[in-house]
């Protein structure tokens, strides 16, 4: 039997925690290994809403600290991958008898300054009835107001994370369970295991990272000996994808009679993404699904405010996700704090174990941040912090110009559709490079799977993103699995389990 393998820091869990953690880590000069018992974000951090934004509403729960460091992550992510996040116009109705309109613009007021905001406009009121929305929105809605956010694709941010930290040295494992861990002489023994071969491993590790999300406290009951004062409450979070609804690049802030509001965001070209839902949750997180009272409660809330009437139907594709927020002891589940904890215990050998409780996906970089910070201080290290400033893989795109970097790949490679282009850009940046390389033609990119999906594609997602199954590829690494039909969708299942 080999040796274990060392290290200074194992990461248990491939969301966005876990892959920015092993990112700023490998950055200050630890060794690095991270474990993921199955793809990267095929948990909470891809059945996100897609937003990186402060969370207005978390203003009227008195969460100024988390809205100000929110806010000031938007504006540095938005820097740092402008390929995978992109900002976006929201439009907020008044409804008479739900918040009052002064409360409204308070908020808004406060949610453009207290950020540092620099790079969005500020919000404004808006006459609905005479605005490019009226033709959108009933008759009856005739006030409102418009703001700005970002939108994202939460789980191409978690790749790019991960990419950049397996760049810089780390050990990204996906299908990969974490067993169990005990500590001696003040390391870390963890056992893990290989999900396909079965193949159990050991590690050795300085300090231990729990990032595991919804699976926190799972993980706690393999690591004996340490003592955990948070808790999380498991809450879903369901979302319902359907035709698109209305023209334009708007998106919509809708408040919702029993005090909760859902948005309507485009999506994918031909889309509308309606979401989300608050529900306690008590299960396995991996077998979570939206309910079709969470589908009908969706469709009705988005039919208050719109000409066009959704019903579950319409409904094409629905995702659900379990976000492990941090137990306030609050009974509804939508005021549950969206702030996160980093908790870090010591066994009585000394060997440090770091668990984190809660988070939202704009907050990740400083969560990871922090909890180096924690790490470092345990290993007596003395590293700066780096990653406010350093663009993720692909985002070092020229100003930032996603529009006109697209051009450039179409400039480059002519034989592209425009809408391939674009897609590509918004992907991967400048990394697209290792995608189509020297290609002069589509038949040098290989077998065509539908949508602009080749071989090359593929390919790069294998090798260079650990993508190992079709649904790697359709639903996390892309979203083209709302726009090829069965037939291709089946034939790339055939190419990648071949």
């Amino acid at each position: 039997m080999s040796d274990p393998a060392c290290v200074d820091l194992l990461i248990i869990g491939g969301g966005i925690n876990g892959v920015g953690i092993a990112r700023d880590a490998i950055g200050r000069g630890l060794s690095v290994m991270l474990v993921e018992q199955a793809d990267l974000a095929s948990g909470t951090s891809s059945a996100s809403t897609k937003l990186i934004h402060g969370g207005l509403r978390y203003l009227e729960l008195y969460e100024f600290r988390l809205v100000r460091e929110s806010l000031q992550e938007r504006e540095r992510l938005l820097a740092l991958a402008p390929h995978i996040i992109s900002p976006m116009t929201f439009v907020l109705p008044h409804t008479p008898g739900l918040r009052p309109y002064w409360q409204i613009r308070l908020g808004l007021f406060l949610y453009d300054h207290i950020g540092g905001r620099k790079q969005l406009p500020a919000s404004r009121s808006i006459d609905l009835t005479h605005s490019p929305y009226a033709s959108v929105l009933r008759e009856d809605l005739a006030r409102g107001f418009v703001y700005s956010d970002c939108v994202v694709d939460d789980s191409r941010l978690v790749i790019v994370n991960a990419v950049d930290a397996a760049q810089r040295g780390a050990t990204i494992l996906t299908r990969t369970k974490f067993l169990q861990a005990h500590a001696q002489d003040g390391l870390w023994h963890a056992s893990c295991q290989d999900q396909r071969s079965h193949h159990r491993f050991e590690v050795r590790a300085r300090a231990l990272v729990n990032g595991a999300g919804p699976w926190v406290e799972q993980v706690l009951d393999h690591v004996p000996d340490v003592a955990i004062a948070s808790n999380i409450r498991l809450v879903k979070g369901s979302h319902v994808v359907v035709p698109r609804i209305y023209d334009g690049d708007a998106a919509f802030l809708l408040q919702h009679p029993d005090n909760r509001v859902i948005f309507a965001i485009p999506f994918e070209r031909a889309y509308t993404l309606i979401g989300t839902t608050d529900v306690a949750f008590d299960g396995d997180p991996s077998k979570v699904e939206i309910t079709p009272a969470e589908i009908s409660y969706l469709c009705e809330s988005a039919s208050r405010y719109f000409r066009t009437r959704i019903t579950p139907a319409d409904v094409r594709w629905t995702y659900a996700g379990v976000r492990p927020l941090l137990d306030d002891a609050h009974m509804d589940m939508s005021k549950i704090t969206r702030d996160y904890r980093i908790e870090l215990t010591r066994t009585m050998s000394g060997a440090p174990l770091l668990s984190i409780f809660g988070g939202k996906i704009t907050t990740y970089r400083r969560l990871a941040e922090a909890a180096t910070d924690s790490i470092l201080n345990e290993l007596q290290g003395r590293h700066p912090a780096w990653t406010s400033s350093a663009a993720l893989p692909g985002g070092d795109i020229p100003e930032g110009d996603i529009a006109r970097f697209a051009r450039d790949i179409a400039g480059r490679w002519p034989f592209l559709p425009e809408a391939t282009c674009s897609r590509l850009a918004r992907a991967y940046g400048t990394c697209v490079e290792q995608v189509l390389g020297q290609s002069r033609s589509m038949g040098d990119l290989g077998e065509h799977f539908g949508a602009g999906l080749t071989e090359a594609e593929v390919e790069y997602l294998r090798s260079r993103e650990w993508a190992q199954s079709a649904e790697d590829v359709l639903w996390r690494r892309t979203k083209l699995g709302l726009h090829l039909a069965d037939d291709e969708q089946q034939r790339l299942r055939e190419y990648m389990s071949g």
